[in-house]
């Protein structure tokens, strides 16, 4: 069982549900003396449906910026993952950006992994229809376990540790 939180892959967005998700790594990365990768994947400029080729341009970078977005973006995660897990918790932490997409980012980055813990919003029905989850992708085709972190479960954990204190 502690061999299984040795290297702990953690997907970030930067949203909310996904920071939720860090710190409940970075505590399984204490407790079985493990390590952290946080990973966060840049799309790359391809069409994507039902989005206009104008709002593509103002969401995505040109080519030649690549190299520049990354390095931006690689500052920001781990000055947010500093953030989240400083003090008591690992200090073995690996922050990666790439230019991918998210899925087969998270995908490949497994193989170098014990476990993916990651968060997820739990959306169903048309909502996961249409948008999607790269979550329930990477549960379904990832090479290692995967522990998703529902953030309406972990707020109420997060209440209750509040209301003790």
């Amino acid at each position: 069982m502690a061999a299984l939180f040795r290297r702990i892959l953690v997907p970030h967005d930067f949203s909310r549900h996904a920071t939720q998700a860090l710190q409940v790594a970075a505590d399984l990365a204490v407790a079985q003396k493990g390590r952290l990768i946080v990973l966060h994947a840049l799309p790359p400029e391809y069409p994507v449906a039902g989005l206009p080729p104008l709002a593509l341009r103002k969401s995505f970078p040109p080519p030649a910026e690549g190299p520049q977005l990354v390095g931006r973006v690689r500052q920001r995660l781990g000055a947010l993952v500093a953030r989240e897990i400083a003090g008591h918790r690992s200090r073995r932490v690996e922050c990666r950006v790439v230019i991918a997409d998210p899925f087969q980012a998270i995908i490949e980055a497994a193989r170098g992994a014990t476990v993916i813990v990651m968060g997820t919003l739990g959306r169903t029905g048309l909502r996961h229809l249409l948008l999607g989850s790269v979550a329930e992708k990477t549960v379904r085709h990832s090479p290692v376990p995967v522990l998703t972190i529902r953030a309406r479960i972990v707020r109420a954990r997060t209440a209750r540790r509040r209301a003790v204190a």
